[in-house]
């Protein structure tokens, strides 16, 4: 396969260069990836000592389809004995250890290790706490670090921490462009900067670390992601209910389908308004909820569809007397992903690309979305952060995609 200079650059530096911990930042479908892959699967058979190997990213599930399905992809011979759930695969022979780290409890999961060598995939989403726990961990002779990323804020800990210091560090550092991969045309590359806007194209196009400011979803455009109820298409699945919980705000549901036509559709909405003079009890809020869940939510033409229930209902983590409330009521519920900054930005990326649309039913949710902001005292030290008002039927759409992303992730249309 044809590779950059750059790709060749990287590929030399791990295999033969002096640094020991190798990052790439940059642009979506750079390279960076196809790059890295190839040089850890050679430094693994050529050069890594002694001593246990990991490969980490944000979940298992990322692992499996960002690093292990491309890895086999490349050869059959590379990746052996894995399967979906596995926490461990065999590379070119060698066992690896695969490392979701998505919160701070997982720093205990490397902890007491010596490692020999480790990739990480979308390093900024990693807790710093478990970073820095792996860079002290890497103490084998030879131990090798790679890692790669899309850009973030530039008040980032791993930028400031470590990309701005590379070179006193003695760590290699590339960052990429679209035009560092040979293998995208010319009009696929500008197909991609039409799809993203604001934040999003300077971050995942332009590879620009950037702070989040102002709206969340600047490409938002009702005439575009606005869909009437009755001219929705066929359901292929429905997925589940997204719930954000409030006490003195409000509680809001989202329910997600996926359509025959390979696009995610927020089909309807639960709403209850909680003021600090009209508060709602968690017995009141899951009779109000469950029977929403018995109405019908998709159009009277969909018959296969109103036969769907949904499969999952995912809750806010943080909702526990709720979840407690819904149980008793003999509804089962489970713990939302709470990542805020990849759930926001893997819906950014579906109304980018066209496979996530709205509902005319979800009112509150069309009506919450324009005025999402970024807090610009979170971005101040380096979080992408929204300001926490308005934002209830926002977070139950961020809980359904991002916790159910498993389900669609297969099947969605991509343009």
């Amino acid at each position: 396969m044809p590779l950059s200079v750059k790709q060749g650059q990287v590929i030399h530096a791990i295999l033969n260069g002096p640094a020991r911990s190798i990052v790439l930042d940059g642009a979506i479908r750079s390279g960076k990836t196809l790059s890295t892959l190839l040089a850890w699967a050679t430094w693994i058979d050529q050069k890594a000592p002694a001593g246990p190997l990991v490969m980490i990213g944000r979940t298992r599930d990322t692992i499996q389809r960002n690093l292990i399905e491309p890895l086999a992809e490349l050869d059959h011979g590379i990746v052996t004995h894995v399967t979906t759930r596995s926490t461990t695969a065999t590379v070119m022979g060698r066992k690896v250890y695969l490392i979701g780290a998505n919160d701070a409890q997982a720093e205990s999961k490397i902890r007491g290790l010596t490692l020999a060598g480790a990739y990480v995939d979308e390093a900024t989403l990693l807790p710093e706490a478990f970073f820095v726990q792996l860079t002290g961990r890497l103490s084998v002779p030879g131990a090798t670090l790679i890692a790669t990323t899309n850009p973030d804020s530039p008040a980032h800990w791993l930028k400031t921490r470590y990309l701005d210091k590379a070179g006193s560090l003695g760590w290699a550092y590339y960052q990429f462009t679209m035009n560092d991969n040979p293998a995208l045309t010319p009009e696929y590359v500008e197909a991609k900067r039409r799809e993203f806007t604001g934040l999003w194209r300077r971050r995942f196009i332009q590879g620009e670390w950037v702070s989040a400011e102002g709206a969340v979803y600047s490409m938002w455009d009702p005439t575009q992601h606005v869909v009437p109820h009755d001219s929705l298409p066929p359901t292929r699945a429905v997925l589940g209910v997204g719930v954000d919980y409030g006490t003195t705000n409000a509680s809001a549901a989202i329910m997600l389908v996926l359509g025959t036509d390979g696009v995610l559709y927020a089909v309807d909405e639960w709403r209850e308004d909680s003021t600090e003079t009209t508060r709602y009890t968690d017995g009141q809020l899951s009779n109000s909820l469950r029977t929403w869940l018995t109405c019908p939510h998709l159009p009277p033409t969909d018959t296969e569809g109103l036969l769907m229930t949904p499969r999952y209902i995912c809750l806010d983590p943080a909702a526990a007397s709720f979840r407690a409330q819904l149980a008793a009521d003999g509804v089962r519920t489970e713990r939302a992903v709470n990542n805020i900054a990849p759930g926001i930005a893997l819906v950014a990326t579906g109304l980018s690309e066209g496979w996530l649309r709205i509902s005319d039913r979800c009112t509150a949710l069309i009506r919450e979305i324009p005025g999402y902001s970024w807090d610009p005292r979170a971005t101040a030290v380096g979080v992408d952060r929204p300001i926490k008002t308005a934002d209830h039927s926002c977070d139950a759409l961020r809980y359904a995609v991002a916790t159910l992303e498993s389900l669609w992730r297969p099947h969605i249309r991509r343009r």
